[in-house]
């Protein structure tokens, strides 16, 4: 078990301006910072917490954890009964590298994996720019057909 803390900015806008804006106390590897959602047979797991619940935003259904960072994915200990496991990586080589470790194990496993790219440097960025209902759009054509049709929250998205 871990604790993963995060200094904020005063005003809670951003980070803090601070060299070490995130330390971890505790043994993480393998473990990670779980998001609940509803669907049982699908996950989607990103290095940061940002990126991830960038993600959520827009599919709010399917589950999804953080493993705050691209060693900690690389070592994410995959739960049983996934049907479809989405990588949602950060486009860096850390995120490219964490990817592909996990994109193997994964399927090693018999696990349907599949990478979801952002347009920018992580999904974090994707939804600052973008906005959510871009965002889903962006998503769309790298879901499951069927994944992007029940889940993905494209009228909640354009609501907020």
């Amino acid at each position: 078990m871990a604790v993963g803390r995060t200094w904020l900015a005063p005003g809670g806008r951003g980070k803090a301006a601070l060299r070490d804006q995130r330390r971890t106390l505790g043994n993480q590897l393998g473990h990670v910072v779980r998001f609940t959602g509803t669907v049982p047979d699908l996950m989607v797991a990103g290095e940061g917490v940002e990126t991830v619940l960038s993600v959520q935003r827009v599919l709010p259904a399917v589950p999804h954890v953080a493993a705050l960072s691209g060693a900690h994915l690389a070592a994410l200990v995959l739960p049983r009964g996934l049907r479809h496991f989405y990588i949602a990586r950060d486009d860096d080589p850390a995120g490219r590298q964490a990817a592909a470790t996990l994109r193997q194990r994964a399927k090693a496993a018999g696990i349907l994996v599949s990478d979801l790219d952002p347009r920018e440097d992580n999904f974090n960025t994707d939804l600052c720019h973008l906005g959510p209902h871009d965002l889903a759009l962006h998503l769309a054509p790298q879901l499951d057909p069927n994944d992007a049709v029940a889940y993905l929250q494209f009228e909640e998205a354009m609501a907020a």
